[in-house]
């Protein structure tokens, strides 16, 4: 029961809402050093661990570069170029957003998209730079509904292109449950079945997204009328 004193760590840690990395990092060595290990042998497994998987800490390496870009002015930027596209509206950007993420996750890219790194900094801004550009004057709960849109757009690329590429995680979990199942399939029927769903998907949040751009101008008018009353 001893090595188990990591658990009571963590959630009492949690609880105390302390630095999660910190509570980590003490409960691991707590549980290691309660089974009989060494100190040094358990700062040694750590490093072994840290060592074998540092290539996943590289994608944190792009977090503080998107900081610095957004602090230098990249989202004001990004606004101001796509507010200089006439053509250009909320519904259009994101509709064009969407396309390019069903697309580059469909070829297995699934890498090249993301809430964090495209969407808060470059999608969002540009659709409602666009929106701006239209109607100068949005309340702040039709900028909430294109944020939320930009986000969507993000998801619904990602979740329906993906299961296009034969080779991802998904076919091999869908493939799994109905092996379990009885019912054999190839993982190449699997990706060819999910077109249809894909362009399903994109017909349908497509349309939401055109039918954004009349909402974002019922929205400004109201906002318009609420400034000219008296």
């Amino acid at each position: 029961m001893l090595p188990l004193i990591g658990i009571l760590i963590v959630i009492v840690g949690f609880a105390l809402r302390l630095n999660a990395l910190l509570v980590v990092t003490l409960a691991g060595l707590a549980t290691g050093m309660a089974s009989g290990q060494a100190f040094l042998d358990v700062v040694a497994a750590f490093g072994k661990a840290f060592a074998d998987s540092r290539y996943i800490a590289i994608v944190w390496l792009a977090l503080p570069v998107i900081g610095l870009a957004e602090r230098a002015g990249l989202k004001e930027r990004s606004r101001d170029v796509i507010g200089r596209i006439r053509a250009a509206t909320a519904g259009r950007v994101l509709l064009v957003y969407l396309a390019l993420r069903q697309i580059t996750s469909a070829l297995g890219l699934v890498s090249l998209g993301g809430h964090a790194q495209m969407v808060r900094p470059l999608v969002a801004p540009m659709a409602e730079g666009a929106a701006d550009h239209t109607h100068p004057s949005l309340p702040a709960s039709t900028r909430e509904r294109i944020r939320a849109m930009a986000a969507g757009a993000d998801n619904v690329g990602l979740f329906f292109g993906e299961d296009v590429f034969v080779a991802i995680g998904s076919i091999l979990l869908i493939r799994g449950f109905l092996e379990q199942n009885g019912i054999v399939v190839e993982p190449l029927q699997l990706a060819r079945w999910a077109i249809p769903t894909a362009i399903i998907a994109f017909v349908v949040h497509g349309a939401r997204l055109l039918l954004l751009d009349r909402q974002i101008a019922r929205d400004a008018a109201v906002a318009r009328r609420q400034e000219d009353a008296p």
